[in-house]
Formats: structure tokens, C-alpha cells, sequence
């Protein structure tokens, strides 16, 4: 085994965090710059609900289907190499997004900015987390990767509603060009390459029947409004999905070193940690997809105004990332994970229930919660998730939780989009869309009254006590199946 890299300084461990908070920034911006910029993108592409839902799905589905694989290339090619290669593909794909003359051409430019977006995140906190390997320091770096996603929703709303008023839709890709170019030098300067021991083996198999199981699952969620559930298509894309799910449950149990090592999730934390990333981003997503169409289609309001108005979510979820990554580290991940689910379920009870639609004060307060409860959740997954593991398991548990996070985004536009135009075939405008919303946001309020159960379920002794099992169990077969992961010695866990 080659002898370890010596630990670097307090310094450029930082400037390591800013680098990698830099490839977070312009994936995630891309998303909530793109939401504001959906009304605007649908009268010049004259496209329909379904159209604006693949715009973002075509994006956040590769992310997921490939978050995983780009993982374990990382480890073996390195992780610096494939980060670079990242950042050039996704600043490509955002040039060519910027030109695309139709509806089919985007979809197809965005699925390449996502194969270059699934080499950055899932690279980058494999790189934060062997950078910062102290527990309490570690879960500070996380807490600040978790603002990044606040920073890009305060400032993605603004600035696309910017660009969108007095340019065009278009220049919302153009940012990503700069910010991309100097992330790539500054990598190239001051990033350490690094390389798993023993990566993991490629599992094609598995890669196709998880891309086959999001992909039917998401297109059959998408159009059913319009081709109808019990349509031949719609159930064939079912059936589809159900069968790559059964095939990757029986395929990957019997592989030595499978894409997805299902004993994970005999860690409740890991399994819990998977589960609130899926509904915390999906209530995410759908949260900005309601709102967008409403802020301008039913309201009026121009781009750059519909992104002011959200400024109160935006803003407290940069505050409260950073202090939920302050709480973990000092008292865990049980209060922060309550104290979200209860927000965001909050919001959407308020939504939902008392027509805060109807009060512009309603309305900043249900902004105000969800944005709090957002801020809290995200440190908490990927410390949960990665919590109690072999420090070498790290690596594939950050990525499977970032792979929910993917998932959870596109399944949030797929089901509020289709619970939209099934409520009514003009679903993105008129006095009818406030009535069609009152189903999405109880879907919302459910996805935090889901994050507040798994949150209290999975952080207690009972909890701790599988997630110890399922390490030592992971460690024992250590030398059958090495994971794709941080280095370091087989015995080094990483605890909360």
C-alpha cells in the first residue's frame, strides 16, 4: 500500500472546501435558476407542464442513475482527475443548453450537463470527507457544503429572474461557464489527487437496471396524466420499472462487490439517512415547481419578482445549513432532523390547509418554515448516512445518500407536476391551479411529517446498536468486497 499523503493545513484544508463548494454551487444553482426561468422557457419553446417537468427530470435522472458509478471511477482513475473531468462537461453541457433551438434538444443538453454535474458532488465530498477526518470538524465542512445549497437558492431565484428579465431564459446556462472555468484552475493548483487502495470492480448490470428502474418509474409518473394510468404504455413503463427493481434486489445480493451493497441498509441511520433525503428533496423540488408557476403564472409577477418573493425560504436555509452542521457535530443529528421534519410539514399544512396563498403574510411565513426546515435536514443525511461506517465504506455511503437526494428531486417534480395536470389540463394558469395545488402541498406537508418519524426512528440506542452491527459486519468481509472509498484503514470508523 503506498504510503499516505501528509495531512494538509488548516488552510488549504479550506481552500479545498471552497473548491468543492464551487462545483455544489453551480449544480445546484443550475436547478433553482432554472425554476424561475420555467414560465418564460415555456412560451418561447411553446411546450407543456410535462415539458418544463423532463426539462429538470432529463437533468436530476442521469445525476442519480450515474452518481455512483462516477464514485468508484474516481477511486480508481482519481478523484482529481475525474472532478476535472467534471467540471469541463458540465460547463459544456451549459453552453450547449444556452443554444438549443427546441424542447427535445435542451432535455438532451441537460442530461449532459448531468453527466458532468454526477462527477462533481458525489467526488467532492469523497474529497471533504477524507480532507476533514476529526468527526466534529468534519460535520462543521458538511454544515458549510449544506449552505451552499442556501447560497444557491438565494441567489439563484434573483439572479435567474436577472438574466431572464433583461437578457433571456438562455443566460441562465452562461453563468456556469466562469464559475466552472475557475473551479477547474483552482483544482488543478491547489487539489491533492488521491485514489481508493482497492476500487471497486464496474457493475454494468446493476448501472442498467438502476437507470432503467428511474427512468420507466419517472416517465410513467410524467406523462400518465395525459396518456392515462391504465394506458398500454404507461403500464408497460410500470412493469419496467417494477422488474429492474426486483432484478437489482436479487442481482446485487449475490455480487462480490455490487453497485449498491444492500447490507447498508441494515443500518437504520443508513436506511433512515436514504429515506429523508428522497423526501426532503422531493417536497424540495416540488415546493419550487409549485411556486414558480404560481409567483408568475397566477400572480402576475415578473421573473425577477417571483425570485425576491422567495427570498425569505432562500435565506433561511443559508442560515440554518450552517448551524445544523454546528448541531450535529455538538449534539447529533436527532434535534435538527425533528426540527425540520416539523417545519417543513408546518409548511405544507399552511399551504395546504389555510390557503396561505390567499395572504401575502401567510405566504412569507410558509416560505419562512419550509426554509428552515430545508436549512436543518441537509447536514444530518450525509452525516447519518455516513455515520458508524468503515471509514473506506464512506465514500459509497455519501454517494448513495446523494443518489437519494437526486432521486427524491425527480420524483418531487414528477408527482406534483402530474398531481397539477391531473387536477386540471390548465393546471399552469388560472384561478384553478390554487384549487389543483391543494393536493401537492399535503403531499409536502407528508414528506416533512416523513422526515420528522424516520428522524426520531432512526437516531436512538435501538438505531446506534444496528448501525454498529452492520459496520462490523461490513469490516468482516472487508477483504472480499472492498468498497469504493476514502483510504485509510479497514478498523477506522467514522461516529457522529
Amino acid at each position: 500500500m503506498p504510503e499516505p499523503s501528509p495531512e494538509p493545513s488548516h488552510r488549504r484544508r479550506l481552500l479545498i472546501l471552497a473548491i468543492c463548494c464551487m462545483s455544489l454551487l453551480i449544480v445546484s444553482l443550475d436547478n433553482t435558476v432554472l425554476n424561475v426561468a420555467l414560465p418564460s422557457l415555456q412560451k418561447d419553446l411553446d411546450t407543456s407542464v410535462s415539458g418544463m417537468q423532463w426539462t429538470i427530470d432529463a437533468y436530476t435522472l442521469v445525476l442519480a442513475s450515474l452518481l455512483m458509478l462516477a464514485g468508484s471511477t474516481a477511486d480508481r482513475l482519481g478523484r482529481r482527475r475525474v472532478f476535472q473531468a467534471g467540471l469541463v462537461v458540465f460547463s459544456l453541457g451549459s453552453l450547449l443548453c444556452s443554444l438549443a433551438p427546441n424542447l427535445e434538444c435542451l432535455v438532451a443538453f441537460r442530461m449532459v450537463q448531468a453527466v458532468g454535474g454526477s462527477m462533481l458532488n458525489p467526488v467532492a465530498m469523497s474529497i471533504i470527507t477524507n480532507t476533514f477526518t476529526e468527526p466534529k470538524e468534519r460535520a462543521r465542512a458538511i454544515g458549510v457544503w449544506g449552505g451552499v445549497v442556501g447560497i444557491s437558492m438565494a441567489a439563484g431565484p434573483i439572479v435567474g429572474g436577472l438574466l431572464v428579465q433583461t437578457v433571456d431564459w438562455r443566460a441562465i446556462f452562461w453563468i456556469n461557464v466562469p464559475i466552472g472555468a475557475l473551479a477547474l484552475f483552482l483544482t488543478l493548483r491547489y487539489v491533492p489527487e488521491s485514489r481508493a487502495p482497492r476500487p471497486r470492480r464496474v457493475d454494468p448490470v446493476g448501472q442498467l437496471l438502476v437507470i432503467v428502474l428511474l427512468g420507466a418509474l419517472t416517465y410513467a409518473i410524467i406523462e400518465a396524466p395525459a396518456a392515462g394510468w391504465t394506458s398500454p404504455l404507461i403500464l408497460g413503463f410500470v412493469a419496467a420499472a417494477v422488474a429492474a427493481l426486483a432484478g437489482l434486489l436479487l442481482y446485487e445480493r449475490r455480487r462480490t462487490e455490487p453497485l449498491i451493497d444492500l447490507r447498508f441498509f441494515r443500518s437504520a441511520p443508513f436506511s433512515g439517512a436514504t429515506v429523508v433525503a428522497v423526501c426532503a428533496f422531493a417536497a424540495l423540488s416540488g415546493f419550487l415547481f409549485v411556486n414558480t408557476l404560481y409567483l408568475q403564472d397566477v400572480r402576475g409577477l415578473s421573473a425577477l419578482d417571483a425570485g425576491l418573493y422567495m427570498l425569505p425560504m432562500a435565506g433561511m436555509t443559508l442560515v440554518f445549513a450552517p448551524l445544523s452542521g454546528r448541531l450535529v457535530g455538538s449534539v447529533g443529528p436527532r434535534l435538527p432532523l425533528l426540527l425540520a421534519g416539523l417545519a417543513m410539514a408546518a409548511s405544507g399544512v399552511l399551504f395546504a390547509g389555510f390557503e396561505a396563498e390567499a395572504s401575502t403574510p401567510l405566504l412569507f411565513t410558509g416560505y419562512v418554515l419550509f426554509g428552515i426546515g430545508f436549512g436543518l435536514v441537509n447536514a444530518p443525511i450525509t452525516n447519518t448516512a455516513v455515520s458508524g461506517m468503515p471509514r473506506t465504506q464512506a465514500g459509497v455511503a455519501a454517494a448513495i445518500a446523494s443518489t437519494s437526494r437526486q432521486v427524491g428531486g425527480s420524483l418531487g417534480v414528477a408527482v406534483i407536476g402530474a398531481v397539477l395536470a391531473g387536477g386540471t389540463r390548465a393546471a399552469a394558469t388560472g384561478s384553478r391551479f390554487v384549487e389543483a395545488s391543494r393536493p401537492a402541498w399535503w403531499i409536502i406537508a407528508g414528506c416533512g411529517a416523513a422526515v420528522l418519524l424516520l428522524g426520531a426512528l432512526t437516531t436512538g440506542r435501538w438505531a446506534q446498536g444496528t448501525a454498529r452491527r452492520a459496520a462490523e459486519r461490513l469490516e468482516s468481509t472487508g477483504d472480499q468486497a472492498p468498497p469504493q472509498g476514502l483510504g485509510g484503514q479497514p478498523s477506522a470508523r467514522i461516529r457522529a
